[in-house]
């Protein structure tokens, strides 16, 4: 977008939650400068994020305002970026269905395939029982958006919209991360909706750019 100043967008050195929004500022051309953050529990940042979490960013286009938290920056890019509603619906129930995706990525999809790869890659012991909680709820997520997407290219309007890319970031962690899992649970043949969904969005060209794909 001509005249705006890059948004300071602060990351992990590799995702997932702050792609959401580099998928976002991609998709709408909105200038961005990516600042790796190493120790986000660090005293210079929890004075940008109290909860050292990341993403966050600091738009210099409005005010220096600071917002952390993946899905409401998503939301505030769409809102005072979005003028042409490239990434959204305009129908009063559209618009509330955009939202109901966008909370089922945060509190249902993130979470669970968060411990998933936590618990399977990074977890000092093993334990079965959590491995095991974690892959069923994984599992029926993908059933879940699978039924969603019967029919459909898009979760909602047969659209591109900032709902279907909140989910891009942990579906290509588990993707890449733990392929066994597709392989194990035959996903392409038991979630066929799901899995053409996933393959539409990492096709998309801000998506491969954002991983240098």
């Amino acid at each position: 977008m001509a005249g705006l100043k890059p948004i300071t967008v602060w990351v992990h050195a590799a995702g997932p939650n702050p792609y959401k929004v580099l998928i976002a500022l991609e998709e709408l051309g909105i200038p961005y400068e990516k600042v790796i953050i190493e120790k986000p529990k660090e005293a210079s940042f929890l004075a940008i994020n109290p909860n050292g979490r990341l993403p966050a960013i600091k738009d210099p286009n409005q005010d220096d305002l600071i917002l952390w938290e993946s899905g409401a920056i998503v939301e505030y890019i769409v809102d005072t970026y979005d003028k042409e509603g490239k990434l959204t619906l305009t129908s009063h129930a559209d618009k509330w269905h955009l939202k109901q995706y966008l909370h089922f990525q945060m509190s249902g999809q993130g979470p669970y395939f968060g411990q998933l790869v936590w618990f399977h890659r990074y977890h000092s012991e093993d334990v079965p029982s959590a491995k095991k909680r974690y892959e069923d709820q994984t599992l029926r997520v993908f059933d879940v958006l699978n039924t969603i997407l019967e029919g459909k290219k898009y979760l909602v309007g047969d659209k591109f919209t900032y709902a279907d890319l909140s989910f891009v970031p942990w579906d290509y962690a588990i993707k890449s991360l733990m392929p066994e899992l597709w392989e194990k649970h035959q996903v392409k043949s038991k979630y066929p909706n799901y899995a053409a969904w996933y393959q539409r969005l990492v096709e998309r060209p801000a998506v491969k750019k954002v991983y240098g794909l």
